[in-house]
């Protein structure tokens, strides 16, 4: 079984080219979606503990974790170490569960691949990428995102050009849905 890295800048089209992986029945693990999981589910009072008044509900306010966060490395590193294994748990469970069910590729979604050495883990990585200026549009018009927030998340994220220089495979995803869906076809075809 062949493992694809995806990755990309916040905002660059992952979400949307996972999807066309999916579609293809290439089975696909989002550490974002974990990571949402987590918030919601049983592991959720762990985080705060670490991060009082965060838990509402039994899920985590992500808005109050953001302001606790954002800005303060401290705080970020001790959010990473309570999160980060508890999606790599979930990570090698999809893994073992693909390979036992014989699919011959599998795609894993980690927006910060490079930043934490995952590609070592893979056969091949994908980077998807977008202009800048189609990058700022497109966070910009998510519900609660301030110019503040995204230059702070690009701070944590390597650039979009050593991304794309370091990958087997680049998707520009602002050439459009049906060049994105070509790439990805021809990607399934190489890899599968």
């Amino acid at each position: 079984m062949k493992i694809l890295g995806l990755t990309g800048s916040i905002g660059m089209g992952k979400s949307t080219t996972a999807a066309m992986f999916e579609a293809l029945g290439v089975p696909v693990h989002s550490s974002d979606a974990a990571v949402h999981g987590i918030y919601a589910g049983p592991q959720a009072p762990l985080v705060d503990e670490a991060f009082p008044g965060t838990l509402r509900d039994g899920v985590i306010d992500r808005a109050a974790l953001s302001r606790a966060v954002v800005g303060n490395p401290d705080a970020l590193r001790r959010l990473e170490a309570i999160v980060h294994p508890l999606v790599r748990r979930a990570e090698a469970d999809f893994l073992e569960t693909a390979r036992r069910d014989g699919h011959p590729l599998v795609v894993l979604d980690i927006p910060l691949l490079f930043e934490t050495g995952r590609e070592a883990d893979m056969d091949a990585v994908l980077v998807v990428t977008a202009p800048e200026a189609v990058q700022r549009q497109r966070v910009l018009a998510r519900p609660g995102m301030t110019a503040q927030k995204l230059d702070a998340i690009l701070a944590r994220q390597m650039p979009d050009a050593d991304k794309r220089a370091r990958a087997d495979f680049v998707i520009d995803t602002a050439s459009g849905l049906d060049a994105a869906r070509t790439a990805v076809e021809a990607i399934v075809r190489h890899l599968g």
